[in-house]
C-alpha cells in the first residue's frame, strides 16, 4: 500500500533555472540545470527553507496518453518568500495554491524512476485522486546528492 499524505499548499513562488525537456533527455537536462543552479544557490536570499525543487511544468500530463517526446519545462530552483530580489539570469515561477499528494521516497535514482512510473501507471489511476494541471515537483533536502546510492526526497503530485 502506498503511504502518502494530502497537503493543502498555499501559492508557491520559485526562483531557479529552467530548460525545455522531454522524457528522452530529462536524464541529461536535469543534471545540467543542477550544475548551473547549485553553485549559485546562495545568490537567492529569500529562500523559504533549505530544500531544492526539481520541478516539471507539463503542458498536459496524462499517463494513459503518455508521449515521451512531448516537451515540458524542467526547473531546478528553490521556494522563496517573495520575488523582489531575483538574481541575474534566473527565472521565476508562480504556482497556484491547491492540494498535493506528498509521497516520501528513499532509494536510488533507478528505484525512483520505477516508483514514479508505478505511482502514475498503477496506483494513481486506481485511487480516489485526480491529477491537477499545476506543476509536479520533488523536494530535495540539503543532504541530497545524485552521486549517493540512496537519497531521500518528497514527491509532490498536484491533485484536484
Amino acid at each position: 500500500m502506498m503511504k502518502y499524505k494530502v497537503v493543502e499548499k498555499e501559492e508557491i513562488l520559485v526562483i531557479g533555472l529552467k530548460a525545455e525537456a522531454n522524457f528522452h533527455n530529462i536524464h541529461l537536462v536535469t543534471p545540467q540545470l543542477a550544475r548551473q543552479f547549485m553553485p549559485r544557490l546562495k545568490e537567492v536570499t529569500s529562500r523559504k527553507d533549505t530544500y531544492t525543487l526539481s520541478l516539471q511544468h507539463y503542458n498536459h500530463f496524462d499517463y494513459k496518453t503518455f508521449n515521451p517526446n512531448e516537451g515540458f519545462e524542467k526547473w531546478i530552483g528553490v521556494e522563496v518568500t517573495h520575488l523582489d530580489a531575483v538574481p541575474k539570469k534566473m527565472e521565476t515561477l508562480f504556482i497556484l495554491s491547491g492540494r498535493y499528494l506528498v509521497i516520501d521516497f528513499e532509494g536510488s535514482i533507478p528505484q525512483f524512476i520505477k516508483h514514479w512510473q508505478n505511482i502514475h501507471s498503477t496506483w494513481l489511476p486506481n485511487s480516489e485522486f485526480e491529477l491537477d494541471t499545476r506543476p509536479h515537483f520533488e523536494r530535495l533536502p540539503s543532504s541530497y546528492n545524485p552521486m549517493q546510492k540512496v537519497n531521500e526526497e518528497e514527491i509532490w503530485i498536484p491533485i484536484k
